[in-house]
């Protein structure tokens, strides 16, 4: 190894995001991720109503095609594409 390989730090595996089972949240937990999913992704785009998909966003986390990630670093949570 050479010295600049050995002074460069590695990641802490404490502050890498990591997904959330859902089973381990509420239903009001899990509610209100997907009303800010629905207002972050369809809110700012002039939508009428961005709650009309609430139902169609629970049912991708239901199914997994949309996860729970908690990043420790901000101390947040959202949803997202599983990795």
């Amino acid at each position: 190894m050479t010295e600049s390989s050995e002074q460069q730090s590695q990641p802490d595996p404490r502050e890498e995001k990591f997904t959330v089972d859902t089973d381990l949240l509420t239903e009001d937990q899990l509610l209100g991720l997907v009303e800010e999913y629905c207002t972050r992704y369809h809110g700012l785009n002039d939508a009428e109503n961005p709650f009309a998909e609430r139902n169609l966003v629970m049912a991708a986390v239901r199914r997994g095609d949309l996860v729970v990630w908690f990043d420790p670093v901000e101390n947040t949570a959202g949803l997202g594409v599983p990795a």
